[in-house]
């Protein structure tokens, strides 16, 4: 089921609103629509669902709408039309005090700025929404330095914002916003004032947190880079409108329109496939099955040289050369004395992390998950990815 519906949604900036709206509703371009009314449609007509647990990032040029569309979500900015629906809830027809106990409870934003307090502590911050609440003072505190505990801050919780750097200030605005457990986490260019280094630092914590406490998180930014490499699935704007709605992989293979098609034509592919995308079917054993005489003969048959180790319970177990295997027959052994290691990865590994472990690699890689054999990865399905990429950039 859908946390987040978003149904014909509309923001309409200026004096003539309804002329303007009415035009939205005849599907009149942005560009016309201001050239005849006077009016900005800042959001227009937009149709989104958004799913429990999911990072869903929201990305387009300056002025493509997307920081206007979050605010409405919490409704910072009303809506001119549209409904919000949060759990089958209308948010848009909340009323002030209903809407407060949403804003506090279940949805928390984390903006570019940070917003900390220079005249409270980082405990003191993070607390703040607590507070705010009226949360009783042990139970807050509480709170907050679990916040800052899962981020690796709570040594820090004494000193003020300026004595620490800008990311940290970051991980102490993402702390708060966990603090008062929300079920919605609205991220406005979170990352996107941060150095290079410390940014990608922030995206693997955020990644990290979400893996614990798998919030419902709305992420807006204007990086695709970013978008790749943290949204589940991503949401591309334009002049107010929505593009398209994908995974990363679905927008690269199948961009929607020629403005999606030269959005991401500077991407590097190869940080952005997966293991997942290039991995082949293995050719295996099953080592408490088979013995050595079985393992030789489907390596005959398949023409390869090893197979890959595997229990009843398709466990990776390792890999099997022949030698392994005449060895294991002439002395008597059972493959799984024989067995040797084989690297793996996951299977959410990029291509461009595979790259060094393949070329050094004497045998295939195993794409391993939940300690399963999923498939392997062999130097020419690199190959060809990476041949893919080049086609594309000449193209």
């Amino acid at each position: 089921m859908a946390k987040v519906e978003i149904e014909h949604l509309t923001k309409i900036f200026g004096k003539r609103i309804k002329p303007a709206l009415q035009l939205v509703e005849k599907q009149v371009p942005k560009t016309e629509i201001l050239k005849r009314t006077g009016a900005t449609v800042g959001v227009y007509d937009a149709n989104l669902s958004i799913e429990e647990g999911e990072i869903f990032v929201i990305m387009g040029l300056s002025g493509s709408g997307k920081s206007t569309l979050i605010r409405l979500l919490n409704r910072l900015i009303e809506p001119t039309s549209g409904s919000i629906f949060l759990d089958g809830q209308d948010v848009s027809k909340l009323n002030k005090e209903q809407l407060l106990d949403v804003r506090r409870k279940k949805m928390s934003m984390v903006f570019q700025s940070f917003g900390l307090f220079p005249h409270r502590t980082i405990l003191e911050n993070t607390e703040y929404g607590l507070e705010v609440q009226g949360v009783p003072k042990a139970e807050r505190r509480e709170r907050a330095e679990k916040a800052l505990d899962n981020a690796n801050l709570l040594a820090f919780k004494d000193q003020y914002p300026k004595q620490l750097s800008g990311g940290m200030q970051q991980r102490v605005g993402l702390a708060r916003a966990l603090a008062n457990d929300p079920e919605i986490l609205l991220m406005d260019e979170a990352f996107s004032a941060l150095d290079p280094l410390i940014r990608r630092d922030m995206q693997d914590e955020l990644l990290d947190l979400q893996a614990k406490f798998q919030k419902t998180i709305i992420f807006i930014s204007h990086d695709l880079n970013e978008a790749l490499r943290i949204g589940d699935r991503i949401a591309i704007m334009k002049d107010g409108q929505v593009q398209q709605v994908g995974t990363g992989e679905e927008i690269l293979t199948n961009p929607a329109n020629d403005y999606v098609r030269e959005f991401i034509e500077d991407v590097d592919r190869s940080k952005v496939l997966t293991a997942e995308n290039i991995m082949i079917p293995p050719i295996y054993t099953n080592i408490e099955v088979d013995g050595p005489n079985v393992a030789l003969k489907k390596m005959r048959v398949e023409e390869v040289s090893g197979l890959v180790a595997i229990d009843r319970g398709r466990h990776f177990r390792g890999f099997v050369t022949s030698e392994d295997a005449l060895r294991a027959r002439a002395e008597g052994l059972p493959l799984s004395e024989v067995a040797t290691e084989m690297p793996t990865v996951a299977k959410d590994m990029v291509v461009a992390d595979i790259m060094p472990l393949i070329y050094d690699s004497p045998t295939p890689l195993a794409v391993v998950d939940e300690g399963r054999l999923r498939g392997v990865i062999i130097r020419g399905r690199v190959l060809e990815a990476l041949a893919e990429t080049s086609e594309t950039e000449d193209n």
